[in-house]
């Protein structure tokens, strides 16, 4: 149910279930895990794009339509194994950059994943939102992700109102990076990754774990953890070589290493 391609340094993880709204159940999400795998495995890559398939619907969600033990609400609250934690675990530990590319809507769960990627290009005709209230439940499995990325406020109205919110609207609060026409979408992710790409992959991939690492720390404990990753970072190939580059006055030749 995953449809993966490569595209220059990028890997592109296709969410392949347009006539189900490319919505989440256990083997979508294996899936995707499996792709990330692989691409951190390739020296060649330099970013993860996540997408759906089609140009209406990035991903709806859970699917509600499953039964049996991939029914997205039936979770044994004592197997820490359930498969939505474990992609939004896997999605949080990769060290590549990870951009949403939104082709369409993208709500509950669909919405959480776009939180979980780094960066996010949207669709101007993408909608998003977190509508599980209007059938009696609550976007918990998701929250850590939405807390991370939106404003408190925008958070609370969104999951206790289950309004949806426009491509422009969620790029005003911080939701998504950039929204472009959808015949633009695919060149706007791949000007994104060639920007990425042309930067230390050893600066992104270390840069990338200190952002996430120190948002959950006390400033005290940020500080240190600072001092510490800024002492391991001069001491990389890639810093020598992009201090000897701006010295000269040359394109850097990045090593990764």
């Amino acid at each position: 149910m995953i449809a993966t391609e490569s595209r220059g340094v990028a890997r592109i993880l296709i969410i392949d279930r347009p006539e189900q709204g490319n919505a989440l159940n256990e083997a979508v999400a294996r899936g995707i895990i499996a792709g990330l795998d692989a691409a951190e495995a390739d020296p060649a890559c330099r970013a993860v794009v996540l997408t759906g398939r089609g140009d209406r619907v990035f991903c709806a969600g859970g699917d509600l339509k499953s039964t049996g033990g991939d029914a997205p609400f039936d979770v044994d609250p004592s197997d820490p194994r359930n498969f939505i934690v474990a992609l939004l675990r896997r999605m949080a530990a990769c060290r590549l950059p990870l951009i949403a590319r939104v082709n369409g809507h993208a709500v509950a769960g669909g919405m959480g994943l776009v939180c979980a990627c780094d960066l996010a290009v949207a669709s101007d005709r993408a909608r998003f939102g977190v509508p599980e209230v209007g059938i009696g439940t609550f976007p918990m499995m998701i929250l850590p992700f939405l807390a991370r990325v939106l404003p408190a406020r925008t958070l609370l109205e969104l999951c206790l109102t289950g309004d949806l919110i426009e491509a422009a609207d969620a790029r005003a609060c911080g939701l998504v990076n950039r929204v472009v026409p959808p015949g633009e979408l695919e060149a706007a992710t791949d000007a994104l990754v060639a920007k990425l790409a042309s930067r230390s992959p050893t600066a992104v991939r270390l840069g990338k774990q200190g952002v996430h690492a120190m948002r959950d720390m006390a400033l005290d404990e940020a500080l240190e953890y600072a001092q510490l990753m800024i002492a391991l970072m001069v001491q990389t190939r890639d810093a020598a070589e992009g201090i000897a580059a701006f010295r000269a006055r040359r394109p850097p030749e990045w090593t990764g290493r």
